[in-house]
């Protein structure tokens, strides 16, 4: 279906109408970009471009700068950034931040934090917004129904020197989340549900809606958990409509609109929503009463399933591509068919990241592990998604629950979820972890991770084994 034969308009289509600029003859479009997010990892060739050309940047306010990647969350200061690449990194972001006049967020400021975590604490992050940034799990910001997007260094350069950037239109996918969340079930769980059903590569060339009766039972820090993960189905977009939760959110934020301008935007924000009548392209449908708390196995999101089942068994695979991706996951795992997932025995904890480095997630988790204690071949982080949350999370005393069940209490950034800075895992090491990927290395040379929610990482913290979250809370 074309865009001339739509009668009515998804969320998708309305967002990425009132930002075209240009259309080619190719079907792509140029699109306004309102917001643009730069951290250290994928920004450096977009300012040598810039410097190379003697080209100044459009619209400097449009953009803040973070380093998040590389930053070391054990300390904070200027020794923690040591004399490696990571110091380089975090150094060169400020330097060419103070060249080209763009608003950076230094690693002390109480502002700091993982970009996809501060973007919508500033009120930067705004519904109807072209939102962009050198990482793929900027498709976060859609929980505020923004077209938000991950893009390349190349085209951090085309934003930074004009505020544009050429793109395909996608299709639309509208995924229906109906019922509500079991007892012992998080976010996490319903996310990992929907990569594993329509796959990793799922959601290729569309723009991801989230709809259905959950959604308005969901808080800001849920839907955004829901969205960033969008990506590991393969949708660059991800989207929820603005109501009411996202207004009571973004009200007063530093950079969100003020006085007379915040019932403009409101009224205008309302207006996003997907008309009734609007077609998607394709539809797919998740019973959320019916899932049970879920965990990966393999080397991919979406090989992940119930932590009451079983590894399972390539040999039953029919599709012979699959089934080697199967099998070459569980070798890396080092994990047999039909072994149940619930008592994997792990060596590391990580809860934080993009994903699940909120507040609600910390109190998640601090609920399961009060009185209780990490088991003693068990080494666990807390790393909160920004200074922020980090004092927020103090104020509460779940820094101190974290301490006295065993728990190391870090600054905010990325951490563990990536091997960028001073944390990863050993070879052979495994670990269960908040975080959005498990692909091989991610968290280190030969480190073995397992995603699940900041509830099902505590339970296995103070178990020393993977197991279901709602058997620990049963015990309680």
């Amino acid at each position: 279906m074309t865009d001339a034969e739509r009668s009515s308009r998804t969320m998708y289509d309305k967002v990425w109408a009132r930002h075209v600029v240009k259309t080619y003859d190719d079907g792509t479009s140029l699109l306004y970009v309102d917001r643009h997010l730069v951290q250290e990892v994928s920004s450096p060739q977009a300012f040598a471009g810039l410097r190379d050309a003697g080209r100044t940047l459009r619209r400097p306010d449009a953009h803040v700068a973070v380093a998040d990647h590389a930053v070391s969350t054990k300390v904070r200061g200027a020794v923690s950034l040591g004399s490696g690449l990571a110091a380089k990194q975090v150094a060169r972001l400020a330097d060419n931040a103070e060249r080209f006049g763009i608003p950076y967020v230094p690693t002390f400021d109480r502002r700091h934090g993982i970009v996809h975590v501060i973007g919508p604490e500033l009120g930067f992050t705004l519904p109807g917004a072209v939102l962009v940034c050198g990482d793929s799990h900027t498709c976060t910001h859609g929980a505020f129904g923004a077209l938000a997007f991950g893009i390349g260094a190349s085209e951090c350069e085309s934003v930074f020197a004009t505020q544009t950037l050429r793109q395909a239109k996608q299709k639309r996918l509208r995924v229906w989340l109906d019922g509500a969340l079991p007892p012992g079930l998080q976010v996490k769980d319903v996310i990992l549900a929907v990569i594993a059903a329509i796959g990793a590569g799922g959601g290729t060339g569309y723009a991801m809606e989230f709809a259905g009766s959950l959604i308005p039972t969901l808080s800001m820090e849920q839907r955004m958990t829901m969205c960033n993960m969008a990506i590991e189905a393969g949708s660059r977009v991800a989207m929820i409509a603005p109501d009411a939760t996202t207004f009571a959110y973004l009200k007063n934020r530093p950079l969100a609109p003020k006085g007379a301008e915040w019932g403009a935007a409101v009224a205008h924000w309302t207006g996003l929503a997907s008309d009734a009548d609007a077609v998607f392209d394709r539809e797919a449908h998740i019973d959320v009463a019916a899932l049970t708390p879920i965990v990966s196995w393999g080397t991919s999101p979406e090989e992940c399933g119930p932590v009451t089942g079983l590894v399972p068994d390539p040999a039953v695979e029919p599709e012979p591509s699959r089934r080697a991706r199967m099998q070459r996951s569980l070798d890396y795992m080092a994990l047999t068919p039909g072994m149940p997932l619930a008592g994997i025995a792990i060596d590391r904890v990580f809860i934080g990241s993009c994903t699940n480095g909120r507040i609600e997630d910390l109190r998640s988790a601090a609920a399961v592990v009060a009185g209780r204690h990490v088991a003693e071949s068990v080494r666990a982080i807390v790393v909160p998604g920004s200074a922020s949350v980090r004092l927020m999370a103090e104020a509460e005393g779940l820094d101190q629950v974290f301490q006295a069940a065993g728990f190391e209490w870090r600054h905010a950034g990325c951490s563990l979820c990536v091997a960028m800075n001073d944390d990863r895992l050993l070879a052979g090491e495994r670990c269960a972890s908040t975080s959005n990927r498990n692909f091989e290395g991610r968290q280190g040379v030969g480190a073995r991770t397992h995603l699940m929610s900041p509830a099902m990482a505590a339970a296995a913290a103070v178990t020393g084994h993977l197991c279901d979250v709602r058997t620990i809370e049963a015990s309680a």
